[in-house]
Order: structure tokens, then sequence, then C-alpha cells
């Protein structure tokens, strides 16, 4: 008996390792061909900016302190104040005694200070500005704290699940986090706003540059100088959270976020993450379908004041491609709604693009609606009617 028991327990002995290092080989993140991409990394995220795709993920949605990459998403807010028309870049933002009176990182602006939107997105972007992000809420919503509303609003919206903000620029606080997927989903949004990477691909400029004491600043993103391409997003550190950082670089077409959270140090950071555009581009291409303004097809309306609208396309439609793959096993279909009855929408869905490798769909984007199509009086339907029954 004694010795059945000793033999189990040999067994044991054995197994045990053999089973956590098989558990830890399981848990170890690859990048496709077996590569690890983001070793020191406690969270990260290699993302294709044009159609979603992951290219390598680790720990993607794990919820974890995001630091000053939270100014992703005030940045977000911002452009698209402007670009609706809500405010414009050259409107005067006035700085709030409880925005100056942040810490961290800084533009050092006084009470009652008034800068810029351009140069607030300036401070934000390349100084990481805590006091010119508040600044920047107040003027959107009137208090940070219906900023941060505004700002959960719209990450529900883009269907971050593991984000909660509880304020506008990352400093440490309860029951605030986000994850390398949604950082990379936010950052994407952002990015189809052309005109940010004014502000996050900048190494260097001035605020207050016509006063007596013009601010330098420094982009906190070295990557913007050093890899040829980059010209984004967001660094962040806490002492919780860890050097992190949201990069975008584009290269031949081809543009790819990479988010890092957890890092040990810079130096870390920025080798990983150059490593993970360096994968990219090299194993990786994009194949065009269509370019933004393409006549897709036509959308025939049903009652419509117009019978037939022209689609065409509202952005660039590409796939990711592996380098070497076939691309001429890739094809692509319209297929619109069967039935589509007037009164329409602008951006009511009416119809897919789908896109196919051999026989296995691996893209599918969303067609919608260009303009409004108002219900036909019943002259005109009349008119119609009679019109057809001649021909």
């Amino acid at each position: 008996m004694k010795k059945r028991i000793m033999a189990s327990f040999m067994t044991l002995c054995i197994l045990l390792p053999l089973m956590a290092s098989t558990a830890l080989a399981e848990e170890t993140p690859k990048a496709a061909g077996g590569t690890d991409l983001a070793p020191s990394a406690r969270s990260a995220i290699l993302m294709d900016a044009d159609t979603g795709t992951v290219i390598f993920e680790k720990n993607s949605h794990d919820q974890l302190p995001p630091a000053s990459i939270t100014k992703i998403m005030t940045m977000l807010l911002t452009i698209e104040a402007v670009d609706s028309g809500k405010l414009k870049l050259t409107d005067k933002v006035r700085t709030s005694e409880y925005a100056a009176s942040m810490g961290g990182s800084q533009i050092f602006l006084e009470p009652g200070e008034e800068m810029t939107v351009d140069d607030m997105l300036k401070g934000i972007a390349m100084a990481s500005g805590n006091d010119a992000s508040v600044a920047m809420a107040e003027k959107i919503a009137g208090s940070e704290e219906a900023f941060v509303q505004l700002m959960n609003e719209r990450a529900k919206e883009l269907g971050m699940k593991d984000t909660l903000f509880a304020n506008c620029n990352g400093l440490p606080v309860e029951n605030h986090y986000s994850s390398a997927h949604d950082i990379a989903v936010m950052s994407r949004e952002l990015l189809k706003h052309p005109g940010i990477t004014k502000y996050t691909g900048a190494y260097q400029d001035y605020l207050r540059k016509d006063s007596e004491k013009p601010f330098w600043l420094v982009n906190t993103n070295k990557l913007v100088r050093f890899y040829s391409g980059a010209d984004g997003l967001k660094t962040g550190y806490t002492s919780e959270a860890k050097f992190c950082l949201s990069a975008t670089a584009m290269k031949d077409g081809l543009r790819t976020i990479a988010v890092v959270l957890g890092e040990p140090n810079t130096k870390t950071r920025n080798s990983e993450v150059s490593s993970m555009f360096d994968y990219a581009f090299g194993q990786y291409t994009m194949k065009a379908l269509y370019k933004s303004g393409d006549l897709l097809g036509s959308l025939k309306i049903e009652k419509g004041e117009v019978i037939e609208l022209p689609l065409n396309a509202t952005q660039n439609y590409s796939v990711l491609m592996r380098k070497g793959a076939k691309s001429d096993e890739i094809r692509h279909e319209l297929l619109m709604a069967k039935e589509v009855k007037a009164p329409v929408k602008a951006g009511q869905s009416v119809g897919k693009l789908v896109v196919y490798q051999g026989n296995e769909v691996i893209k599918e984007f969303d067609i919608q609606a260009p303009q409004d199509v108002n219900k036909a009086g019943w002259w005109k339907l009349f008119k119609r009617t009679t019109s057809n029954l001649f021909d």
C-alpha cells in the first residue's frame, strides 16, 4: 500500500510541472507564426485601423487603469464637437480655478487664462495637460462631471464594454478603467478625423508663442520622431497603471494601432510597440476594394420621392491580407435589402458589402442611405403609375 502511495506521489510530482508548463503555454499569446509581440506588457493589442481586424492580442479585455490614455476620449469628443460645428478651433476656452488646480502633467494654465480650442488640443495631445483636459471638458459640457457622462455614453455607443470613465484626464481615481481592446476601438474612432494627427503627430510646438513666457511643447510619445510613419496617439503613466501607450503608424497604405498597458518602463514600452508595428508592416498588406466616392451601386426605393438612389462609398473599403496570399481569391458582392419603402433616413442601414476569400466570408461592411428620402405625394405616385401604364 505504501509503495502504491509513493508511486502515485512521484507520478504527481512529475506531472504537475508538465501540467503547469502546458497551461502557461496556452496562456501565452502569440501572433500568427508563433511570435510573442509584447512579452513585458500586462495587456496588449495590435489592430488594423481601417477594418478593425485584430492581428495580435494579449489579455486585451482585462480592465486596467488607462492613465492619460483616457485623453483619447477627451480628444474624440472635442474633435467631434469641432467637426459638428458646435465648436470652432478659434473659439476661446476660459480656465476655471478647478481646471488650473490639476496636478501631474500640465501646461500650467492660470485661473481665468484663455486659450483657443486649437491650443488646448495641442496641450492635451502633446503635453498630456490635465488642466487643459478639464478646461476643455468644462467648455463642452459645462462641468467635468457632465463631460464624463458624455464620455461614458460615447464609450457605450462604440461598444466599449470594458470601460468606465470617472474623470477626463486619467488621474488615479476609483472606478476608472478600460482595456487594450477598448482603447484600440476609441483610437480607431479618433483616427476617423484626419485632422487629429496634426496634434498627436507633432513632435514639438509652442503655446503662448507671442507672450513673454512661451511654453515649449515636446510630445510625450517619442515614437512620432523615432519611428517612421508614427503620428500618434497618446501615452500614459501612473504608479498604478505603469507605462502605457496607444500608438498608430501608417506605411504603404496600411494604418495600424498598437496598445500596450502596464509596461515596466518607457524604453520597453516603445521597443515593444515598435516591434508590433514592424510585424504588422512586414507581414500584412491592404487590398483596396473601393475608394471613398466610388459608385457601389444603386438603391431602389418604393413610393419614394426618388425611385432610385445612387450609393457611393463613404470611406475606403479594403481588407487586410497576409503578404504572399493570392489576391485573386478575394471577391465581393453588394447585397441590398429586398424592400426599402419610403421614408428613408440618412444613415439607415440598407444593405452590406460582403467580402469573400474563396467561399469564406472574411469581412462585411454596413451600407447606409446617404440622404433622407421622403415618401412621394399621391399626385406624384399617380403620375408615376399612369406613366408606367403608357410605357
